[in-house]
């Protein structure tokens, strides 16, 4: 992960050797894709976690730092990181094969379990599990090939697990790659009864001259967002704290929902859009140059790993709609605006950066996407209320 890379999205995940972040345009690294593991707690790092200590928040505004996420911890580990293995930190790991890479990733979905428990709904989860592997290989133009899952309980409920596994099978179909196996590992009083943790593997491949890495992103360039379905799968900590404060439970109607009856539980549990095969049909057609999976981070972080040095972002705040469930949490846990846009994905999950004459075919073929921003000089993400 390099200097102008966001250190939270690096925290979120580091896998493999990437081309990603790499200013001075220096080779791949041979080897293969790897992660570090850690005691999960809340802040990812390649499927694994920091722990760290959850502060009282009175009654001021919540933070994700209050929540038990500590991103500053997460920026300190990943510079010494960086020390033992350059090159990682892209969003999937990069391993050279012929013409062609294999890109991998691995991911779980975090403390959005919890809620699993709570609700009861556990086929959905799958979902969530493929759609974080493969959303992060798809950034650079890779079609998914397979995907492994491995499930952890202290004892083995077949009714529940089989529910979790029809998840994955979904989201395999979803993302048109094979669910080659996986683990089932039972390990008792390891695990609180009735719970069980997730971890997904997703491979893919891209041809060596069809690699989307953002080299080639320019001054004027545009941002097309892809719409979310919700929180997706992350910030989930600072989600549980918010409800907590807020006194409803997930049974209780959303607030500001403009639809039907839909509950909190709803809202919160749904699943995490895959965009792989609507992705690969938009880069079929050129003109993408830089993608982004708006994950832990948000925007603030995700964005500029696609950049290259001394380029940033212009986000356009009033250009899609704000899902109900981010006006809730921010209402309700008196977040401030960056800190939202720092862990949320405020209701866009995926931002392609494309060449001005692809954003105007994109935007002619689908209504369900949105001009979101401009690349412009200087490093970051500003936000600005009109384009």
């Amino acid at each position: 992960m390099n200097a102008y890379s966001g250190a939270a999205a690096a925290a979120e995940r580091l896998v493999g050797a990437s081309v990603y972040g790499r200013p001075n345009g220096s080779k791949l690294p041979e080897g293969t894709a790897r992660g570090i593991l850690l005691p999960r707690r809340n802040l990812k790092i390649a499927g694994g976690s920091i722990s760290c200590s959850i502060s009282g928040d009175g009654g001021k505004g919540l933070t994700y730092k209050d929540a038990g996420v500590d991103i500053d911890a997460g920026t300190e580990l990943v510079r010494r990181i960086a020390k033992m293995a350059p090159g990682i930190g892209g969003f999937g790991g990069l391993y050279p094969l012929g013409d062609s890479y294999l890109v991998a990733s691995t991911d779980g979905v975090g403390t959005k379990l919890k809620l699993a428990f709570e609700t009861g709904i556990h086929d959905t989860i799958g979902i969530d599990l493929v759609a974080m592997s493969v959303n992060d290989i798809v950034t650079s133009g890779a079609k998914p090939l397979f995907f492994l899952d491995y499930f952890g309980t202290s004892q083995l409920d077949v009714d529940l697990a089989e529910k979790v596994i029809k998840g994955i099978v979904n989201g395999c179909k979803q993302s048109d790659c094979a669910l080659l196996g996986g683990e089932t590992a039972e390990m008792p009083d390891f695990y609180a009864k009735g719970e069980y943790d997730l971890s997904g593997f997703a491979v893919g491949i891209v041809k060596k001259d069809a690699l989307i890495d953002g080299k080639n992103i320019k001054l004027g360039d545009v941002l097309i967002g892809f719409p979310s379905s919700g929180v997706h799968s992350n910030g989930f900590s600072l989600v549980r704290r918010v409800l907590a404060r807020s006194g409803l439970s997930l049974d209780d109607q959303l607030p500001g929902h403009d639809g039907g009856p839909f509950s909190l539980g709803e809202a919160l549990m749904a699943p995490t859009v895959i965009y792989v095969k609507q992705l690969l049909d938009i880069i079929s057609k050129g003109g993408v140059k830089g993608i982004a999976h708006i994950t832990g981070g948000g925007f603030t972080d995700n964005i500029p790993r696609v950049f290259p040095p001394g380029l940033g972002a212009k986000i356009f705040t009033n250009s899609w709609h704000v899902p109900a469930v981010f006006k809730w949490l921010q209402e309700a846990g008196n977040i401030d605006d960056p800190e939202m846009r720092r862990t949320f994905n405020m209701g866009i999950g995926l931002v392609a950066v494309v060449a001005p004459e692809a954003a105007e075919r994109i935007l002619a073929e689908s209504d369900s996407v949105y001009r979101i921003g401009v690349v412009v000089n200087g490093e970051g993400v500003e936000h600005v209320s009109h384009a």
